[in-house]
């Protein structure tokens, strides 16, 4: 089952810009990590005060041949996909696919986050939208995040 939205992703090629921008419009960085399979670094961010609102995430390539390379090189930085945060992914996945969403993973793979596994699909037209889908290995928490379990011991990042 969907249980949310858990975050907005942007590509960009300049996550220390695009940070500031966020950090112009009042969020903050509340976590970051590396997505290795994809070859992708990701900063998660949020309002302060609102640890389960839905976040920004700033998804950068590590190297040659990163998943948002073909999106950078033919739309440039900006909206890249939406997350969606389920209870169990495999049979997310596959009643997705049932209704016509194709699976762009041939399985899961793990996020960017400590408990995250993640599998890409793409709601074809009219939508056209790529979508994450999130399962936290800690269920029920909607999402694990240093705003709402700092007994992970990382503190949050503040700059």
């Amino acid at each position: 089952m969907i249980l949310g939205i858990d975050h907005v992703g942007l590509a960009t090629a300049d996550p220390r810009a695009a940070g500031a921008q966020l950090g112009a419009l009042g969020l903050t960085r509340t976590d970051r990590g590396v997505a290795d399979g994809y070859r992708v670094a990701c900063e998660f961010w949020g309002l302060p005060g609102d640890p389960e609102g839905t976040e920004i995430e700033l998804v950068s390539p590590t190297g040659p041949g990163s998943a948002v390379d073909g999106r950078l090189a033919e739309q440039g930085p900006g909206l890249y996909h939406l997350a969606l945060t389920v209870d169990d992914l495999a049979l997310e996945t596959r009643a997705l696919r049932e209704r016509g969403l194709l699976a762009l993973d041939a399985a899961p793979c793990r996020g960017a986050r400590p408990g995250m596994t993640v599998a890409f699909m793409y709601l074809p037209e009219p939508a056209e939208l790529l979508l994450e889908l999130v399962h936290y290995a800690r269920t029920p928490a909607r999402r694990l995040s240093t705003r709402t379990r700092p007994e992970r011991g990382i503190p949050p990042w503040t700059s």
